[in-house]
């Protein structure tokens, strides 16, 4: 079998035609395939999105057009050598970021729909097989940090209704936010693989339970929760049938144990909880509010945020309190707040290392809902959030446009524009 021939280029030299190879996980990129021949331009900027440097090609299985066209000038050059007005800058602008917005998008889901398949397998296997659930869950976890570890800033991203299902989008939510709060806390390696694994386990056991009691609701009787809360219990036997480490182990028995020694099933004081339980009880609380079994007592993320401060505070570590809402920024995802120019938006992500200026989608009467771009408002001179909302308050127009969450689904986003340099001048 002859050899291919392949050569790296810049992302720059890209042509429809060329049969290109992406170097890099498949979790990384929204093609079915990793080397495929380019056939529209969408691909052409939804590559160059990805945040690689250069790409590999093979000019003996691209089309004869583009491999001939090796000593052409870059493609970027062709353009600015195009008189443009400025509409048609905009407009081509406006069209590479909706196509790098949208790539990293399908990133993000891809992946949680990936998290979300690995967790039903181990919710399958943990009783028969498991050493092999225990395989599962601690490389599911070693991706996620080879992630947020990583020299790029992680940011928490919002998205659509559509990712996860009930019984995996708490778990998830829970680890992707205790993930993030442990590496703002500085965890080292172990400590934050011990709390990955710990926090996507840290509700197994409720597999054992009935399913009326599975979801917790404020009119159990007295006995429906004392059964529901033995879900710890059950959790904790299947971590050590899994051969979890002790860490691991130690965060799923605390995650409902309070600081104020108000929790349960031990009702043991902060002193006596590891800092990983800490981190584990309070996202765990926050999510519930946000994501409770009943919709219809949902708290928006900043209500949750509010509630936990003020009602809820004696319960956490105040060190682990203070770094998660500096984290989460005023205006978690899914906000939906009014901005200083009185337009409505909806909070879509948050950069840990910024969280007072969020990416948002605007509510634009003009503009296609499809097609309105993420705005970052640290890039935004003159425009900022004035106020929350409840999505009930918002007019009818901006709630079917915004189309605020009834449930919210968290992973991570890595930082597209630290690397790309885009930012939103002339696009708002």
């Amino acid at each position: 079998m002859t050899d291919i021939h392949t050569q790296f280029i810049e992302l720059s030299e890209l042509r429809i035609g060329m049969y290109v190879y992406l170097d890099v996980g498949w979790m990384d990129h929204p093609f079915p395939i990793s080397n495929f021949k380019i056939s529209t331009q969408e691909q052409i900027d939804t590559i160059r999105s990805l945040g690689i440097e250069r790409i590999r090609y093979a000019p003996d299985k691209s089309s004869a057009a583009d491999a001939a066209a090796d000593n052409a000038p870059p493609a970027d050059a062709i353009v600015s050598a195009v008189t443009e007005t400025p509409t048609e800058h905009a407009l081509r602008r406006r069209r590479a970021l909706l196509a790098s917005q949208a790539a990293s998008l399908q990133v993000c889901e891809r992946q949680f729909n990936h998290a979300a398949q690995t967790f039903k397998q181990v919710s399958e296997h943990v009783h028969a097989q498991p050493g092999l659930a225990k395989q599962l869950v601690e490389q599911l976890i070693q991706g996620f940090l080879g992630q947020i570890l990583s020299e790029d800033e992680a940011a928490i991203r919002l998205l659509s209704e559509k990712a996860g299902e009930k019984t995996s989008l708490h778990s998830i939510n829970v680890t992707v936010i205790s993930l993030l709060l442990g590496k703002a806390l500085d965890l080292n390696k172990t400590e934050m693989l011990n709390l990955g694994v710990g926090a996507l386990m840290h509700d197994i056991g409720k597999i054992e339970l009935p399913d009326r009691v599975r979801w917790i609701d404020e009119h159990f009787s007295a006995s429906e929760k004392l059964a529901y809360q033995e879900h710890v219990m059950h959790s904790v036997n299947l971590a050590r049938k899994m051969d979890l480490a002790p860490n691991a182990m130690l965060l799923m028995a605390q995650h409902h144990e309070h600081h104020d020694s108000s929790g349960y099933p031990s009702r043991i004081p902060g002193e006596k909880m590891s800092p990983l339980s800490r981190i584990v009880a309070l996202v765990n609380q926050y999510d519930n509010l946000c994501n409770p079994a009943n919709p219809a007592l949902a708290l928006t993320p900043h209500e949750a945020l509010s509630q936990i401060f003020t009602k809820y505070k004696t319960r956490f570590h105040e060190l682990t309190l203070t770094t998660f809402i500096r984290m989460m920024g005023i205006y978690p995802p899914g906000s939906v707040v009014q901005l200083s120019d009185d337009r409505y938006a909806l909070v879509v992500s948050v950069n840990s290392a910024r969280p007072i200026k969020p990416k948002v989608i605007i509510h634009d009467p003009t503009i296609d809902r499809d097609e309105a771009l993420v705005i970052n408002l640290e890039h935004e001179q003159q425009l900022c959030i004035h106020r929350s909302l409840k999505p009930l308050q918002l007019p009818k127009a901006a709630y079917d446009y915004l189309s605020p969450r009834k449930r919210l689904c968290y992973f991570f986003e890595r930082g597209m524009e630290a690397r790309t340099g885009k930012s939103n001048e002339g696009l708002v």
